[in-house]
């Protein structure tokens, strides 16, 4: 695995494994709980470190199916994210939420927590109070924000009593919103990291006819190839998801994938 590094000796993975669906969508969906755990376990045999998940995920379930597939490895292997819930951002409603996380987790503490989206009807300086305390008491590493524009980001950023580590967001080779509302090149510019979640649109990169005569120019896959893109950007890093084996070991193949500047300079123009 090949790691970004930033502030004070951090470093994450430049992929990791989302697990939005895993265990079902806004509510739980128990009958595949066996396939999940296993294709989390599988993942992480494979060399996956950081695992990236909310407490939104199917009302808790996916937390308590990580829970359950990360026993047995050793947990300073292992890098794990979660996330806030927009409606759970009062000073009172992170603390509670941060503790169920943990407990459906069966761990002491998280590498990262995230505000999962902006919520205009709650102060800032309300969420991070209580964000900021659970940093200093151990129960979090490091802080970070999803979702958010550039003015929004920049509160975060000062409200955070240590570097802000991340803000993740829809980025892909279709999706630039985030390039062009100007939160990459402020990430880029600040030593923050822009995770891109969706980064191969549900498999929609596998089908585009002008990655695949790139890919066949690499010895390589389309949805390696826009793994690569993203991740050989400076700062950007992706969390991919699949609980199908030979798509996990495909995504990992992308870190093996070294792009040209032509290559980039074209995907750029998609």
């Amino acid at each position: 695995m090949k790691y970004v590094s930033l502030y004070n000796g951090f470093k994450i993975p430049v992929l990791g494994l989302g697990t939005w669906g895993m265990g079902g969508g806004m509510s739980p969906n128990y009958a595949q709980d066996e396939k999940v755990i296993a294709a989390i376990q599988v993942a992480l045999k494979l060399g996956y470190a950081h695992i990236d998940t909310a407490e939104m995920y199917a009302d808790g379930h996916t937390e308590e199916l990580v829970g359950k597939a990360i026993k047995g490895f050793p947990r300073r292997d292992l890098f794990i994210t979660s996330k806030v819930y927009h409606t759970r951002l009062r000073y009172q409603d992170v603390r509670t939420a941060l503790e169920g996380s943990l407990k459906r987790m069966g761990t002491d503490y998280l590498d990262l927590y995230l505000i999962h989206w902006p919520n205009s009807r709650v102060p800032l300086e309300e969420t991070f109070k209580a964000l900021n305390e659970l940093v200093d008491e151990g129960l979090v590493r490091y802080l970070g924000v999803s979702n958010f524009n550039l003015i929004q980001l920049q509160r975060a950023i000062n409200l955070c009593h240590t570097p802000l580590v991340t803000n993740q967001v829809p980025y892909s080779l279709y999706d630039r919103k985030y390039v062009n509302n100007g939160v990459l090149a402020y990430c880029q510019d600040h030593d923050i990291l822009l995770t891109a979640y969706t980064p191969i649109e549900k498999g929609r990169v596998s089908r585009d006819k002008r990655l695949k005569h790139m890919a066949a120019r690499y010895a390589a896959t389309p949805v390696q190839i826009a793994l690569a893109w993203l991740i050989q950007q400076s700062n950007v890093i992706a969390i991919p998801m699949s609980t199908n084996k030979a798509h996990l070991e495909e995504n990992l193949g992308a870190l093996e994938v070294e792009l040209s500047a032509d290559a980039l300079r074209a995907l750029d123009q998609f």
